[in-house]
C-alpha cells in the first residue's frame, strides 16, 4: 500500500473540480452612511503589498486582512485594511482621501 498524499490547500481536486476558495465570503456592512462590501482575505491569498488607509502602514504578503469598498463604487474604490484598523475605523478614521 502506498503512503497517503495530502494536496496543498487551493490545489485542484481530481476530476477537474475548482480550487478551494481562499477569499472569505463577501458581506455588506454600513459605514459613513453607505453600504460597503467587505471581504476577509486569507494569508495564503495575500500575495501583494498594500498600504492600510487606517494606519498608513504596509500590509505585507502573507498577512490576513480585509478588503472593503463602497457597494455603489467600482474596483478602483477597493482598499485593503488590517483587520484591527477596519474594526476600529470609527474610532481612528482613515487618513487617505474619502477613506
Amino acid at each position: 500500500m502506498s503512503p497517503r498524499r495530502n494536496r496543498p490547500r487551493g490545489a485542484v481536486k481530481p476530476g477537474g473540480a475548482e480550487p478551494a476558495v481562499r477569499h472569505g465570503l463577501e458581506r455588506s456592512e454600513s459605514w459613513q452612511g453607505d453600504a460597503w462590501a467587505v471581504r476577509h482575505i486569507s494569508g495564503a491569498a495575500a500575495v501583494k503589498h498594500y498600504r492600510c488607509p487606517g494606519c498608513e502602514q504596509e500590509i505585507p504578503p502573507g498577512v490576513p486582512h480585509v478588503v472593503a469598498w463602497p457597494q455603489h463604487g467600482d474596483g478602483d474604490d477597493r482598499r485593503h485594511w488590517h483587520k484591527g484598523c477596519w474594526n476600529a475605523r470609527d474610532r481612528r478614521g482613515a487618513r487617505h482621501g474619502r477613506f
